[in-house]
């Protein structure tokens, strides 16, 4: 339904997690190299437990690799996620298809990569003052879920729709 971007991952733990919730909630989960662990790590696999073969996951070389990935299945928008911008992730009205891009854990999303023209839009999750940002697992989890009841949690088991 989604596409969710990991560029330049640097927590084995924080990108098992984002596996996990691929396979849960049916995103297409884009890890972007440089990557800073092993794809066979045990902190990933232990973190994506046994989900790693329900997940859609795609490793790409580059951002550039990602982009024309993405031109190929059609993607839809693409929302770049910061503490630096102004627009609310839940001001969007997400389409089947949008991408989601998450930066770095140590410092976020490139300037380069915000300023690509392919980037529709700069979205953040409100946080209280002097906090740098929140763990990058959890704010995928955040977004991801908020696009996905948008579409009312297509695709779920009828019982965990509410």
């Amino acid at each position: 339904m989604f596409h969710v971007v990991l560029v330049e991952p640097e927590i084995p733990g924080n990108a098992g997690a984002a596996i996990r919730l691929s396979a849960t909630t049916g995103a297409h989960l884009h890890l972007v190299r440089p990557l800073g662990f092993d794809l066979e790590d045990s902190k990933l696999r232990r973190a994506g437990l046994d989900y790693h073969d329900l997940a859609r996951t795609t490793v790409h070389d580059d951002v550039e690799a990602l982009w024309a990935d993405l031109a190929v299945r059609g993607a839809g928008r693409a929302y770049a996620l910061t503490a630096s911008a102004t627009r609310l992730y839940t001001d969007v009205a997400y389409a089947p298809g949008d991408v989601l891009l998450f930066g770095r854990e140590s410092v976020g999303l490139a300037e380069d990569v915000l300023a690509d023209p392919r980037v529709s839009d700069r979205l953040r999750i409100p946080m209280l003052p002097q906090r740098r940002s929140l763990n990058a697992s959890n704010a995928v989890a955040v977004v991801v879920h908020e696009a996905w009841r948008q579409h009312g949690f297509a695709g779920a088991a009828p019982e965990a729709r509410g």
